[in-house]
């Protein structure tokens, strides 16, 4: 009889990824920010749907912002939350790439709150976030594979055998 592969139960993967995280200080901060970028924008963006928190959402719009959209400031929230939840899967998915795209979005979203008054200390918060966002990007570098956009083909390094 040959032997099968069997997947490991996610509990033994929930093991191995603890008992590597204590043994890798780097792998544990990856993980951390790994799971702290996926709940947080997944949270903020259902949250513009339910409005667990009672955020006053669409007056975190810059006024020229309301102004210049085609719809109203609440629907905004609702586009915002939805683009949210999106760079929550993504980030879940490939932590690699989209780190970067919700980095990005929190640069989006301090340029708003600083072009009018009354939001600096969120718009430090989220600069804060922005790093952390970095963090996760570079710390993915070293833990998330890389896509192959080659269709599977890759180069061989001088003295790779087969």
């Amino acid at each position: 009889m040959t032997a099968t592969a069997v997947h490991p139960p996610v509990t033994h993967h929930l093991v191995d990824t603890w008992e590597r995280s204590i043994r890798d200080p780097a792998y544990g901060a990856y993980v951390l920010l790994h799971i702290g970028y996926v709940v947080l924008p997944l949270w903020m963006g259902i949250d513009k749907f339910a409005k667990v928190l009672n955020a006053d959402w669409p007056g975190y719009l810059a006024p020229w912002i309301v102004d210049i959209l085609p719809f109203s400031a609440q629907t905004a929230m609702y586009v915002v939350g939805g683009i949210e939840i999106l760079a929550a899967v993504l980030v879940t998915i490939k932590p690699r790439y989209a780190s970067y795209v919700v980095a990005l979005w929190l640069a989006g979203i301090i340029i708003n709150l600083l072009s009018y008054s009354g939001f600096y200390d969120i718009a430090l918060r989220d600069f804060g976030l922005l790093v952390g966002a970095l963090a996760l990007a570079r710390l993915a570098a070293g833990y998330d594979r890389a896509w192959n956009l080659t269709g599977g083909l890759r180069r061989r390094p001088t003295g790779e055998q087969r």
